[in-house]
């Protein structure tokens, strides 16, 4: 007979003078699952039935025949429904948390909100009203959407939200924080970087953009065409965009160099009060070449050894130095080639070989090997 002492068994309450039937919780990783044990005549453990939740059945799954043997095996009640929270805590640990469902008025104030922010802004919603996708619209006319996942705790714990921004991105939240306040932040730090994508978009619309071909709303860089084969790539501060950005030039040499020079004999000059792309305009001496005037094939030339302009995400930025060639290579192409020759030389990361196209020298340095 099952004797033991009701504090044994804490979450469980007799509900009935025989002691056949318990009624109660137990507790496991912070959760609490309902559960029933309803004893034969005889009050043997052994023949036992257990009733419980579906979140419980669901966690149990796979440790059914587990529960049937501690069921076998136990002295009294007390010590299964021990050894039941230590099978429990292992089930929860290696299986998503299980969370009971939310009530009627987490969907009717969800409902609320949304058509208190309006419907005309609500992208989609999923069956469970747990993701929510919201389009908005900045200052500038540019068009934005932001991802809502409702986690079990909301509104008493943050729901988390995916935003295509240059910067992080957090909620200022409390448990009377709504939907329309997630619109309001985010519209904010949206209006905050209107600095930041008003000179991206000024560069995309006026110059040749090379990289990135699709630029996201969080992309910071641009690699930009100034002639044949020769580019500079820049990486803008999205919270400060008219200072100097980070510049790399790509190009061969005695393109390049000249263009080095300027930008350190002129970088004084630079003017925060001035747009982004007249400063480097003004600071390298230069043209940035038009979309009326040329076209991107113009500046897109393949490889000369695969003949390709893309190589996985690579593209071909080896030049030959020789000003009558300045053919580009991809940096992988170029280093088989070189490593095959039995006359090129190296010299830590430094390869020195003859050009694939006019046999002229041409050195390749390894800032990630190629293989």
């Amino acid at each position: 007979m099952c004797e033991e002492p009701l504090s044994h068994r804490p979450l469980l309450l007799p509900q009935d003078l025989r002691g056949r039937l318990y009624d109660g919780f137990i507790r496991a990783q912070e959760k609490d699952f309902r559960i029933r044990v309803i004893l034969p005549a005889d009050l043997q453990l052994q023949n036992a039935r257990l009733e419980c939740s579906w979140q419980l059945k669901k966690v149990l799954h796979g440790y059914v025949h587990v529960v049937k043997q501690r069921l076998q095996q136990s002295q009294n009640l007390g010590s299964f429904m021990m050894e039941l929270k230590t099978i429990l805590d292992a089930a929860l640990k290696s299986t998503n948390s299980i969370e009971a469902s939310p009530a009627p008025q987490y969907y009717s104030s969800l409902v609320k909100d949304i058509e208190t922010l309006g419907w005309d802004k609500l992208l989609f919603v999923d069956n469970e009203f747990s993701t929510i996708k919201l389009k908005m619209e900045d200052s500038s006319g540019r068009d934005h959407v932001v991802v809502v996942r409702l986690g079990a705790g909301y509104p008493y714990k943050a729901p988390d939200c995916c935003v295509d921004l240059p910067v992080a991105f957090s909620i200022s939240w409390t448990p009377q924080t709504n939907i329309q306040d997630i619109y309001n932040q985010v519209l904010s730090t949206l209006e905050s970087l209107k600095g930041f994508w008003d000179t991206l978009d000024e560069i995309d619309t006026k110059t040749w953009v090379l990289e990135p071909e699709k630029p996201t709303r969080s992309a910071t860089m641009r690699r930009i065409a100034i002639g044949n084969n020769v580019s500079i790539t820049i990486d803008l501060d999205p919270r400060h965009p008219n200072m100097l950005p980070e510049c790399y030039f790509l190009g061969a040499d005695h393109v390049v160099q000249p263009l080095k020079d300027k930008l350190n004999s002129n970088v004084h000059l630079w003017d925060p009060d001035v747009g982004l792309l007249q400063n480097l305009k003004d600071i390298l001496e230069i043209d940035f070449p038009s979309k009326s005037d040329l076209k991107k094939s113009d500046f897109t030339m393949d490889c000369g050894i695969c003949y390709a302009y893309r190589l996985d995400s690579a593209i071909p930025d080896q030049v030959c130095d020789d000003p009558h060639c300045a053919q580009p290579f991809h940096q992988a192409c170029l280093y088989e080639w070189l490593n095959g020759l039995p006359s090129s030389r190296q010299s830590f990361n430094i390869i020195y070989g003859e050009c694939p196209y006019c046999t002229k020298p041409i050195t390749l340095k390894l800032l990630n090997k190629p293989f």
